[in-house]
């Protein structure tokens, strides 16, 4: 993948367009991540039409065993989906392998991995194109325009992380980048769960920053040529109950 270098300077994030987005560019443009809390992720979606997002949650109920982990492990369900974004809009492609080289995850890499489809309702509910719409804005006007796309290849995946007896891993492929552009992170919902800290490192390894998403709606996003992230094993603050850590992923890359 070709680096793409990005301006850094302190009004770099003025390409932003969005007023309201302004508040999430300048911490990524700046470090390279930002971590943003629920109610300010809220009012941007709603004026992008989120509605009924206590559906859309509900619908990390219905996620099959992710199958493909070289860890034996079968704490993680999934569904997938993969999108085209555009000045035209959001138009959802033809269901696809998620596939990822080893050099970028060297658990699960190296293999096409066909996970069940996002359910097309989900896809066009409007908590998801709110999210997928606001992702565009921000990354879109992020990016030079010389490696600008005028098409973006976006992929979605709906992540239900379980605990128990086995630690539950979000990322156990361990601090990583994703080998895309863009990445977003966003809580959807956590049930009796204790740790999931979310931590970051520049290109050398050196930590530079930390934090939990703790509120539905509270999310992180990256540019993955930038950091890498990971986030900490998770356990039950109940050893008797059941627990999980619900995320939707987001990822934006050059077609």
């Amino acid at each position: 993948m070709v680096p793409v270098v990005r301006s850094t300077a302190p009004g770099a994030a003025s390409s932003v367009q969005h007023p309201s987005l302004v508040e999430l560019s300048e911490p990524l443009a700046r470090q390279g991540f930002a971590f943003v809390h629920a109610p300010r992720v809220r009012a941007i979606l709603e004026a992008e039409g989120l509605a009924d997002w206590d559906a859309f949650a509900s619908t990390w109920d219905d996620l099959g065993v992710d199958t493909f982990m070289a860890d034996g492990g079968r704490y993680r369900r999934r569904r997938f989906a993969a999108f085209a974004a555009s000045a035209a809009g959001l138009a959802r492609k033809p269901h696809q392998p998620h596939y990822q080289s080893r050099d970028y995850n060297a658990l699960n890499g190296g293999v096409a991995r066909w996970f069940a489809p996002i359910e097309d309702e989900v896809a066009a509910h409007p908590a998801m194109r709110a999210l997928l719409t606001t992702c565009h804005r921000l990354f879109d006007a992020l990016t030079p325009e010389p490696t600008r796309p005028p098409v973006w290849h976006v992929e979605v995946h709906q992540f239900r992380i379980e605990t128990g007896p086995e630690l539950g891993q979000p990322t156990p492929e361990g601090m990583h980048r994703d080998g895309v552009d863009w990445v977003m992170v966003v809580l959807v919902k956590r049930e009796n769960i204790a740790s999931g800290e979310t931590r970051m490192e520049d290109v050398h390894h050196r930590h530079v920053g930390s934090f939990t998403l703790t509120e539905p709606m509270d999310a992180a996003l990256v540019d993955d040529d930038r950091v890498f992230h990971g986030v900490t094993p998770l356990g039950r603050l109940d050893p008797e109950k059941p627990a999980h850590r619900d995320v939707l992923v987001v990822t934006f890359r050059r077609a």
